[in-house]
């Protein structure tokens, strides 16, 4: 275990939860209880972050190309979904969370839409750990549809030519107002961004674990946290001498 007293704490967390399914699959269950695990441990980890001091954790819920799993797998995990968010709000409301989705959420039945605006209208006024949760979410898709509204905005002469800047753009972008990544977390040892937070994460530190989704905890967090610790943050430019 890490000792966390001198360590910085990053700012902002991301979080790609993999390994469910082959967590599930060593243990000889069904995909869908790896899933359920797995929220189980998103809590956990809500909890964590939130004593650590950690302002804001986004996590990959869903993203658009998982709707190309089974249909028996997405109905589950809908339902699962479902379950969640009401168990989501008692615990946001327990601890000081607000809680966002990014996403293009009106693809998913309205029963859920509303549970998601619920979710973020019962906590916008919580002021402490900002938790994120991105579904039905690509970051390609977000960049498209940002251009989108900037274009919609070029034409009705509320954004002008010479205004677009990243700045700018990032304004559009589902995470508005929210500071990029420091750190990104990614289970099961995979090596790729999944179409995840293309633009926030330019210069994230990235760290992978093999450690099963279902498997994380304080210990691996803490371990991370201390990796991030290590690293020396240029954002592009050279080293100080």
């Amino acid at each position: 275990m890490e000792n966390m007293e001198h360590m910085v704490i990053p700012e902002h967390v991301a979080l790609i939860l993999d390994g469910n399914g082959r967590w599930a699959k060593k243990r000889g269950l069904p995909r869908t209880m790896g899933h359920k695990e797995g929220c189980v441990t998103v809590e956990k980890t809500v909890e964590l972050a939130a004593r650590m001091g950690i302002k804001y954790l986004t996590v990959y819920g869903f993203s658009t190309e998982n709707w190309k799993r089974s249909v028996e797998e997405v109905g589950a995990l809908m339902q699962l979904f479902r379950f969640y968010m009401v168990r989501l709000l008692k615990i946001a409301k327990a601890n000081n969370v607000r809680v966002k989705m990014i996403g293009e959420r009106n693809r998913f039945d309205k029963d859920i839409v509303e549970g998601i605006n619920r979710l973020e209208r019962e906590t916008k006024d919580n002021t402490g750990l900002t938790f994120i949760i991105a579904v039905n979410y690509g970051g390609r898709d977000e960049i498209v549809r940002a251009v989108r509204k900037m274009a919609a905005d070029l034409e009705t002469g509320a954004l002008q030519k010479e205004e677009i800047t990243e700045q700018s753009l990032a304004s559009y972008l589902d995470t508005a107002g929210i500071p990029d990544p420091d750190l990104l977390i990614r289970t099961s040892g995979e090596l790729r961004l999944s179409n995840y937070l293309l633009w926030q994460l330019a210069y994230t530190e990235i760290y992978v674990t093999d450690c099963l989704w279902p498997d994380f905890d304080k210990e691996e967090l803490e371990k991370a946290i201390a990796a991030y610790n290590k690293r020396d943050r240029r954002f592009g430019g050279v080293k100080a001498t």
